[in-house]
């Protein structure tokens, strides 16, 4: 495997991600489908009409009450998932010490691309970054997820990529995960995402944050904008308590926009193991 995943790997095998709702008429999967037929998991009788298979007649219960019943069931199918990371300059950060904000943003799509293939499902990536734009279409194959890490391995962040426009391309009949700092044109991407859940697809943002970004340092010094290198700010203690409070808006303000339409939402922090991540983000629960 591609660079460090192997320990994440094993560390999430047998954790499954069910979809948050029933999935689409779709070839035969894991997750429950609004198709109703006569395989898969029982959920009820139905009198029989003309036209209906005999085999899925409930012999016993014709034997004990006279009258035709056929049994129901919930069937499964399977669930295209793509996963569009941003890779925009933003996410190189911090360029030092720890794991940056686009490396932890790889370890979280790789770790949950392995557990979206362990169900069967296709699984694809859409990464914009500092050289242009990776599209990996979602296949079921053995070796796709071994193919995504080392894609995402050899690709930098930078640039000042917009995320609605990958985004507007991705097809309503799938589960959705976007990967971002929410940095950027989010407000464009929230109009664009909005659509995608109003024609029925699954929707599931990862608010990556650096730990740095959580609390400035002490001391007096001068931050450059990553996107925009002509804008230049001068901290203080002043500064850090106003960044402080007005950070902590922004993310509340992006969780409560991912949430009213219905998306699934996760902040991860980039010193939480990306393990720890993936749980989260399939279980729904939030880091604490």
């Amino acid at each position: 495997m591609s660079g460090d995943y192997g320990p994440l790997l094993d560390a999430l095998r047998g954790v499954r991600w069910p979809a948050r709702r029933a999935v689409a008429a779709a070839p035969s999967g894991a997750h429950r489908s609004r198709q109703r037929g006569t395989a898969g998991e029982f959920t009820e009788y139905r009198l029989y009409r003309q036209g209906d298979d005999p085999r899925a007649l409930d012999w016993k219960l014709l034997a004990r009450s006279d009258r035709a019943f056929v049994r129901l069931s919930d069937d499964r199918a399977l669930l295209p998932t793509w996963f569009v990371l941003d890779g925009s300059a933003s996410m190189d950060f911090p360029e030092t010490g720890g794991l940056s904000k686009w490396r932890m943003a790889c370890a979280v799509a790789v770790g949950l691309a392995a557990v979206a293939h362990a169900s069967g499902d296709p699984v694809g990536v859409l990464a914009l970054h500092a050289d242009g734009v990776l599209r990996l279409p979602p296949r079921t194959r053995r070796g796709t997820v071994r193919e995504i890490a080392r894609s995402l391995d050899a690709l930098r962040a930078g640039g000042t990529n917009v995320l609605s426009s990958p985004l507007m391309q991705m097809p309503v009949a799938a589960r959705c995960v976007l990967v971002t700092d929410c940095l950027g044109d989010h407000e464009t991407t929230i109009r664009t995402a909005s659509a995608l859940a109003a024609g029925g697809a699954m929707l599931e943002c990862v608010h990556i944050v650096a730990r740095e970004e959580l609390a400035l340092p002490e001391g007096i010094f001068r931050a450059q904008d990553p996107e925009d290198i002509a804008v230049w700010r001068v901290t203080s203690t002043d500064v850090r308590s106003a960044y402080a409070t007005r950070f902590e808006a922004f993310r509340a303000q992006v969780r409560d926009q991912w949430r009213a339409l219905g998306a699934g939402y996760t902040e991860v922090s980039t010193d939480v193991a990306p393990a720890r991540a993936v749980r989260a983000i399939v279980a729904g629960l939030g880091l604490s």
